[in-house]
């Protein structure tokens, strides 16, 4: 029998917030998006066509199996879309390790706690986006946001 897993991103969201409760944490993971975000658009001015192809199929892949997470680990699903972005234009690599690089930072040294991305890959990966979301709005820099954090 399969691991007690989240049933929904709804349900992870929250969980997601709780692993990053030291402000800390989520500026390094802020640095670390904002590092792959712009090494993402230095490539695709670059090679705009195949990179924007590679992110439409690594998008749509990850659509079509973002429930999956809820049954098992979306990991080979993530790691496809990684590579068939970085087949597109391989310096995208550099930017995943630098944005994980960061993120890791943030929970190994000042969480003190396993990543999340571990065990839900994609989830992960949407709430890294969404939290980065929220920080270019203002909101997360100082409070523990696990303390009133929203279900959806």
């Amino acid at each position: 029998m399969a691991p007690d897993r989240i049933e929904s991103f709804a349900a992870f969201w929250p969980y997601y917030l709780s692993e990053h409760r030291d402000p800390r944490c989520r500026i390094v993971h802020f640095i670390g998006t904002s590092g792959f975000l712009g090494w993402l658009i230095f490539c695709l001015v670059e090679r705009p066509i195949a990179l924007g192809a590679a992110l439409l199929f690594g998008l749509i892949l990850g659509a079509v199996s973002f429930k999956l997470e809820s049954k098992r680990s979306a990991g080979p699903v993530l790691l496809a879309m990684i590579v068939a972005i970085a087949l597109a234009h391989p310096a995208v690599f550099a930017g995943v390790i630098f944005a994980y690089g960061w993120a890791w930072v943030g929970h190994f040294l000042i969480e003190g706690n396993r990543p999340a991305t571990f065990t839900y890959p994609l989830w992960s990966l949407a709430g890294d986006f969404r939290m980065y979301g929220q920080m270019c709005r203002g909101k997360l820099w100082t409070r523990d946001p696990a303390a009133t954090a929203p279900t959806r």
